[in-house]
């Protein structure tokens, strides 16, 4: 299962608002792409799809598919702002390796 922080929903429930999707949950999922093989997304959702993991997580509903949540079983989100980044990070534990840029792992 993925993990999402109290600052990563927060964030997301800002974002959310701006945006005028207050019905809305997350999707987090696994592409194929990036230099190290594989990256994350994630994208505003509003109904699960038939293969989906939905947990619930701070308030905030999290849809996964079958095959990103074998990739990110462990993965923990968080949101985090500082002088040299602001963003979600992603600490996935089976990464193997992962790029430079830290957004694409293997």
């Amino acid at each position: 299962m993925v993990h999402f922080t109290e600052s990563a929903v927060s964030k997301i429930q800002e974002m959310a608002t701006q945006q005028e999707f207050t019905d809305h949950g997350v999707r987090v999922m696994v592409v194929g792409g990036g230099c190290a093989g594989f990256t994350y997304d994630m994208d505003f959702e509003d109904n699960a799809r038939e293969d989906d993991d939905v947990i619930e997580q701070h308030g905030l509903k999290v849809f996964v598919d079958a095959m990103s949540a074998c990739y990110l079983e462990g993965t923990t989100v968080d949101y985090v702002e500082s002088l040299d980044f602001s963003g979600f990070h992603f600490d996935n534990p089976s990464a193997t390796r992962t790029c430079g840029c830290g957004s694409s792992f293997s």
